[in-house]
């Protein structure tokens, strides 16, 4: 699946185009990182929420990754993107087509995650529930900084 089209702005969100690219690598320090194809990464810093399925039927995991505490993430290993978003109110929900679904809230105090790509794209959870945007010469122009507010 190609994200030539790049990521696309909404009123409330970014739909980032990672459907159809897999997770090639998953990599643990005071992060958890999934590197995905065609050049695209996510770390997350602060905890996060990873569910299978209904949330009545399988609550969720917390993964920490300050404490390494991340092992019910190993299943994503291969795992393909089926929806990937970034909400302006500092919130990551990436969606896999094995079911699994990680919900990465915004942090009080620091930035939570970060999700970049090609053509300078980067995304970024900033404290409080903002999200901060850049893209590249590559992405549609001039570098930009899109933070919004809650």
């Amino acid at each position: 699946m190609s994200t030539a089209t790049g990521p696309v702005e909404h009123e409330d969100r970014w739909i980032l185009n990672l459907r159809g690219l897999s997770i090639t690598r998953i990599t643990v320090d005071f992060r958890l990182v999934l590197a995905l194809d065609e050049d695209w990464e996510v770390a997350l810093e602060a905890p996060a929420r990873l569910s299978r399925g209904s949330i009545r039927t399988n609550p969720s995991v917390l993964l920490t990754p300050e404490s390494q505490d991340v092992a019910a993430a190993l299943p994503l290993f291969g795992a393909k993107v089926a929806s990937a978003v970034a909400f302006k109110s500092g919130t990551l929900r990436l969606v896999f087509e094995t079911g699994f679904h990680l919900n990465s809230p915004a942090d009080p105090t620091f930035e939570a995650w970060q999700v970049t790509g090609p053509a300078g794209w980067r995304f970024m959870s900033l404290p409080e529930g903002e999200l901060a945007v850049w893209s590249g010469p590559g992405a549609g122009g001039t570098e930009t900084d899109q933070s919004k507010a809650k």
